[in-house]
């Protein structure tokens, strides 16, 4: 067996396989990106159609010969594919490419791994990563082979030691699910503190790389990390933003951002920090403008949502990164309506980069505020308590 490449810009060679769905990326765009971001360097890409997956190598076998002939012909030392492969598919096709092989589930982990920073981020993944391994453990260790049973008992391959590390899992994701469980209940204790003080709870959410971070920062002035590259920003970020025209703060969360076929484990193990969203009373929903597959992403935050419960919870789309548009491109009107699964939603334009828009945004948000909270609420706040002005 041979494990995953650890080496720093591994060369990787990037397999994507359309089965007809709507929103596939035919470029591997995506998937080239999320491996640079992992630390990898792609070298080559195959894309190929079939109607549905191969049981056994989820390409079929001749179209794997082509990816291990086309391996060896650019060097790479590890395949990456753009969907998920079960772990049967994944065994099968390392023996046949006698190379690493990796799908677009492990990648996002590994990415999460590198950027958690919290005490919290870091227990998600772990436990994200724990629930994604226990099914690979004969294709992960290959010590696992040249096991056998008891003494003077000759045992299948691996069977007692299997069964050991599937106990030393099971036991790990326990208590890691424990421990995120107390966290949990420390994130209760603070939405009812917020809930107590009258708070207006606002949540950035959106694709990732929308800059829901640099929207962040450039409304409450804070130093949250931000850069041009997929899931910046792992770890939930809340801020007091004050709003002049309605006399009072909000709070105001930056999230995780969202991807296509985010991973089930991932949006299992980071449902705390998705609460944020689900308890909002408004998400301000960031859209790359610049992106000419903005509808699509915006669909796929829609999926998200409605796993998470959140569907239902108002939003205000902020269509960011106008400074990136052509000329041509350019919103006519900077604030209007756009359609969002049948309903009619606000929008606003604007460049966090260049801060241009942001005065008509804090308008709007104050507008939400000040049409749903009680008369008492306002002037309530001061901005001296606050992380902006406005």
């Amino acid at each position: 067996m041979t494990a995953p490449s650890k080496l720093p810009d591994a060369p990787t060679l990037l397999v994507g396989v359309d089965f007809g769905l709507p929103n596939f990326d035919g470029e591997l765009e995506e998937l080239g990106l999320l491996a640079q971001t992992a630390g990898m360097t792609p070298v080559a890409r195959v894309t190929c159609k079939r109607k549905a997956p191969d049981a056994a190598l989820f390409v079929g076998s001749g179209k794997a010969d082509e990816i291990k002939l086309l391996a060896q012909q650019t060097g790479a030392t590890e395949v990456l594919f753009d969907q998920s492969l079960s772990p049967g598919q994944q065994r099968n096709l390392e023996r046949h490419l006698e190379l690493p092989v990796n799908d677009r589930t492990y990648l996002i982990l590994e990415i999460f791994a590198q950027r958690a920073r919290s005490h919290e981020g870091k227990l998600q993944v772990e436990l994200a990563r724990l629930q994604y391994l226990s099914t690979r453990l004969v294709r992960r260790w290959s010590h696992l082979e040249r096991q056998t049973g008891g003494a003077g008992v000759r045992g299948g391959p691996g069977e007692k030691q299997i069964e050991l590390d599937r106990r030393m899992i099971s036991e790990t994701i326990k208590r890691t699910k424990e421990r995120l469980a107390k966290v949990e209940r420390q994130r209760q204790t603070q939405r009812r503190q917020r809930e107590r003080r009258d708070a207006f709870n606002i949540s950035l959410i959106g694709y990732t790389n929308a800059g829901k971070s640099t929207l962040f920062n450039a409304l409450v002035k804070a130093r949250a990390y931000a850069a041009d590259q997929l899931f910046a920003t792992l770890d939930t970020t809340t801020r007091q933003l004050y709003l002049g025209e309605a006399g009072r703060s909000v709070s105001l969360s930056d999230t995780v951002g969202f991807i296509r076929d985010l991973p089930h484990g991932l949006v299992d193990a980071f449902r705390a920090t998705l609460q944020e969203a689900v308890d909002a009373d408004l998400l301000l929903h960031v859209v790359d403008a610049s992106n000419l597959e903005f509808v699509e992403q915006i669909e796929h935050v829609q999926r998200v949502l409605r796993e998470i419960g959140a569907a239902d919870i108002p939003q205000l789309l902020v269509f960011n990164k106008i400074d990136a548009l052509e000329p041509d491109r350019r919103p006519m009107r900077m604030s209007d309506e756009f359609e969002i699964d049948g309903v009619q939603t606000p929008r606003v334009f604007v460049s966090a980069y260049t801060m241009e828009g942001l005065p008509l945004l804090r308008q709007r948000l104050a507008e939400i505020v000040s049409a749903n909270s009680d008369p008492q609420a306002a002037g309530r706040d001061s901005p001296d308590n606050s992380g902006a002005s406005a």
